[in-house]
């Protein structure tokens, strides 16, 4: 047997060893430029191709969003472009969704099948929001102007945050969100993330653009951050907290690393060139991504 061929005895996986960055590569450097992480679609991959399923492959996701995300979060933080009172508001509402979510798969959930029902009409119907503008019969509907300052500025400034509302200035013009609204959202989102092992960031992003009509290129630093955080917690309660019939979900550590590797590096060079790509583009793509995923889902 080749020495690039490995047994992770953790997880019983067995695979060449450059595989898992390399899929990770790829997923994570389209993904990060919406705010994705890719762990959504490492997860059937994971089952699929690798064989690993149950709570400790969800578990091994999250450890992927761990490597992977500080990339992508350092990128837009150096640029200027981290929405942090989003980030916050995204953390703060996920993490108790986290510990619910854990619970719902190891009790009801085991094999994510019912769950992958929800999610998978959850990602059809955001696909539609996302792609409807596209379509030939929404021409005559009322569109939102286009921003007042080139599309090379992308520095990010916050006007207000309160209770009831956000606003911030991106591109020349005002945007906003409801804070209660963006947390019953994060909320929910957690409860899938602990679920499902994605960290929620699969989730909220493709919302907020597609719901909040927030821009994609606002978003995405954000998204990423809340996915960095509730990811940790993930981990932690996968790692801690016992199963209901003994035992612990424990991430396999070697073969989150190598995802995590991989997408350390798609997520650093995706938000660097995210800023090159119009927001339409990114749209259209992450709309047919979803479509997808969630049609696959359903069957």
């Amino acid at each position: 047997m080749s020495a690039w061929y490995w047994h992770f005895s953790s997880s019983g996986v067995e695979t060449w060893l450059w595989l898992p960055p390399l899929v990770a590569f790829v997923l994570s450097f389209f993904c990060s430029m919406v705010g994705i992480s890719g762990a959504f679609l490492l997860m059937p991959f994971q089952m699929s191709v690798l064989g690993f399923a149950g709570p400790a492959a969800s578990a091994t996701n999250l450890v992927f969003n761990l490597f992977a995300t500080p990339g992508g979060i350092w990128r837009y933080v150096r640029e200027g472009r981290m929405f942090w009172p989003l980030a916050g508001l995204i953390t703060l509402g996920t993490l108790p969704g986290i510990v619910l979510g854990f619970y719902l798969r190891v009790l009801y959930l085991p094999d994510a099948a019912r769950f992958k029902l929800f999610v998978g009409a959850v990602l059809l119907f955001l696909s539609w929001r996302l792609l409807a503008g596209f379509v030939p019969w929404a021409a005559g509907k009322p569109q939102r102007s286009a921003p007042l300052a080139s599309s090379s500025d992308m520095t990010l400034r916050i006007l207000r945050v309160g209770r009831k509302r956000v606003t911030f200035a991106f591109q020349g013009r005002e945007e906003g969100f409801s804070t209660p609204a963006m947390l019953a959202l994060a909320f929910v989102v957690g409860i899938i993330g602990g679920t499902y092992g994605i960290g929620g960031g699969a989730i909220i992003a493709p919302f907020c653009i597609a719901v909040f009509r927030l821009p994609v290129h606002a978003v995405a630093g954000a998204a990423l951050a809340g996915t960095f955080v509730t990811s940790l917690a993930g981990v932690a309660v996968y790692s801690f907290l016992p199963l209901p019939g003994g035992g612990y979900a424990v991430p396999d550590w070697w073969l989150g690393s190598l995802f995590g590797l991989g997408g350390l590096a798609g997520m650093y060079l995706g938000a660097a060139g995210q800023r090159h790509v119009p927001q339409q583009v990114l749209k259209g793509a992450l709309g047919v991504l979803l479509a997808g995923l969630g049609g696959f889902y359903l069957w």
